[in-house]
């Protein structure tokens, strides 16, 4: 028995114990995180550079490749390091920074699906009105509030469950510092309290995705009555992107955290938390970027200025 103030590190689930296995779940993971990071750095740097991408739903967009590039920076290097190293350790720190910044990421990345999913109401449903509710004032105040309230979403549950007195060993049974893993090693009665934050985050969570299902109710409405085949599927171009990304986003969070307990085992939650921690900020960019053309003309338009750029440095050195 142990106690937290004693634990100086938490020991990590291991995707494999062979030498060889470990080094497939690097190579693989390196592979996901580098097109991770290609995708949504492709995306941040045309929406800045293409100033026919300066609008509400593309400076949505850049935060979103933001919070996604966060989020799965958190959690995938160190898994790759402790599998390079053949160790599963975290320090105790270490952990408390990963459940943080974590749960800050990705508490704002639902936060702000919220947001896009009113910017498409609002741009569909009362186009009359876009200019006035969507000014660039009240845009970033809306992604802002939707950045602080997933810093406060994580400054609270980190607080609370660290708080904690920790008596059931140190091992996490996932490959990172997850919340409800960490409760598990608290002594008994003591994770109450934050259960009790977590059904408060769940019904919020749950307020958000009524007000998304609810606004694409009366997006599609709206966008059936359009009388042009054009003006149809101008509108569902803008729209399926973003409701895909969120179905992705909820399916697997639902699935996570609300499967029946007779499913659970080791093997399923660490698949479960690879669909819902590393394959959403991975895919979102070939999302968005599939049925848009002017997202693929600035993508376009960004990879040629970078390989011409490369090419005269190529060709500057040869000289």
């Amino acid at each position: 028995m142990s106690n937290s103030s004693s634990l100086t590190e938490f020991l990590l689930l291991a995707f494999a114990d062979t030498r060889e296995l470990q080094l497939l779940h690097f190579s693989l993971f390196l592979g996901i995180y580098l097109a991770a990071l290609l995708g949504n750095g492709l995306i941040i740097t045309a929406v800045a550079c293409d100033h026919h991408l300066h609008t509400p739903m593309y400076f949505f967009l850049l935060n979103l490749s933001l919070l996604d590039l966060g989020s799965i920076s958190v959690t995938v290097p160190k898994s790759m390091a402790n599998s390079l190293w053949d160790t599963r350790a975290i320090s105790y720190s270490g952990c408390a920074a990963q459940v943080f910044f974590f749960l800050f990421l990705f508490a704002a990345e639902f936060y702000l699906l919220t947001v896009m999913a009113f910017d498409r109401f609002v741009a569909i449903c009362r186009p009359l009105h876009y200019g006035t509710l969507m000014g660039s004032r009240a845009c970033v105040k809306m992604a802002a509030a939707a950045w602080a309230s997933g810093f406060l979403h994580a400054l609270l549950h980190t607080a609370d469950t660290f708080s904690m007195p920790l008596c059931q060993g140190n091992t996490v049974d996932q490959f990172f510092c997850e919340v409800p893993q960490i409760i598990k090693l608290s002594c008994s009665d003591s994770y109450l309290r934050e259960v009790g934050l977590i059904v408060v985050s769940l019904c919020l969570v749950f307020g958000c995705f009524v007000f998304i299902v609810l606004s694409y109710v009366q997006i599609f409405t709206a966008v059936l009555r359009i009388p042009s085949d054009q003006g149809r599927h101008k509108a569902f171009s803008m729209c399926l992107p973003h409701l895909a990304v969120v179905s992705l986003f909820v399916s697997t969070i639902i699935f996570a955290y609300l499967k029946p307990p007779s499913i659970s085992s080791p093997a399923l939650d660490l698949v479960v938390a690879v669909l819902y921690s590393v394959v959403p900020p991975t895919v979102n960019p070939l999302i968005y970027s599939m049925r848009n053309k002017e997202l693929k003309d600035a993508l376009r338009k960004v990879i040629s200025w970078t390989f011409f750029s490369t090419g005269n440095i190529a060709i500057v050195l040869h000289k």
